[in-house]
């Protein structure tokens, strides 16, 4: 149970990008982070970091081992959803996402599905706002989305699965450095602003204190990580549980000074439906990827 719970720091630390940021996720202090990962580092016999200031990545051999132990936690996670003996007769479940979030809650679907062939499971696509209402409506059993604002009404509960930083996202052959500059002389590829991510990115724009020059607005995160690859423009968006931006060649992955808002996935449902054993088994399977 000790490997495990140091796979999964180390899955956190390799996502966070810093020991400090895992511990925060977590719930851990720092130097318990530390202390596992050298603890992991020992049992290898081989570094999995290379550690610049505060800041940690992945070094060749992080990166060959990453997958082994997703995979390994994933199972363990599978492992517990045929220990909880989800009934036989449950089901079908209709999850509503948003498109963002899909990838993560597909891996996790996927998984349970192997433990239990028999379950009927559906995954719809559409924005926060219309799977809130999809909810209301009875059309789906729960949503995997964007957290809501302000309070949420009676007979309702959220759990959180995951939370993504802000970051601005530029073409590798632009050289500056500055955030300010690169949003000051580059088209702005700006996310849908009548969804609550695009609200959240806009609000963090306006902290930099820049006018940026708006160029197109698109309701597709990864939409708009493609036109930045071509270099059509730098992005603000959410960085994406399952993206792999940081290793792409093409791209530059800079943080946004000031800016500690985060977007928060979770996931909303009745507070009592048939097949709340089935989306709690869904939801732990989300969380444990890591």
């Amino acid at each position: 149970m000790s490997n495990l719970r140091f796979m999964r720091t180390f899955a956190a630390v390799a996502r966070y990008g810093s020991f400090a940021s895992a511990a925060e996720h977590l719930a851990m202090t720092q130097s318990a982070v530390s202390m596992q990962m050298r603890a992991l580092e020992e049992e290898f016999d081989h570094p999995l970091f290379d550690r610049v200031g505060r800041s940690v990545a992945l070094n060749a051999m992080g990166r060959l081992l990453l997958p082994h132990a997703e995979q390994l936690l994933a199972q363990y996670q599978t492992m517990r959803t045929l220990a909880a003996g989800i009934e036989s007769t449950a089901g079908p479940v209709t999850i509503g996402a948003v498109e963002s979030a899909v990838s993560a809650l597909a891996r996790a679907v996927s998984q349970i599905k192997h433990a239990q062939p028999h379950l009927e499971i559906l995954i719809q696509t559409a924005r926060s706002i219309e799977l809130t209402a999809k909810l209301d409506a009875g059309e789906i059993d729960c949503a995997v989305l964007v957290e809501p604002s302000g309070r949420r009404p009676a007979g309702v509960r959220w759990t959180p699965l995951y939370r993504e930083p802000l970051v601005l996202l530029a073409s590798s052959a632009l050289k500056s450095s500055s955030v300010a500059k690169l949003l000051e002389t580059e088209r702005f590829l700006r996310f849908d602003r009548t969804q609550r991510t695009g609200a959240l990115i806009d609000r963090a724009v306006r902290r930099q204190h820049v006018k940026v020059s708006d160029f197109l607005e698109l309701s597709s995160i990864e939409g708009i990580v493609a036109l930045v690859r071509q270099r059509v423009g730098v992005a603000v968006v959410p960085m994406l549980r399952s993206a792999s931006w940081a290793h792409e060649d093409a791209l530059r992955v800079i943080p946004l000074p000031g800016v500690t808002e985060q977007r928060s996935i979770g996931l909303l449902e009745r507070t009592r439906h048939d097949n709340a054993g089935i989306t709690t088994a869904i939801a732990q399977q989300v969380m444990a990827q890591g």
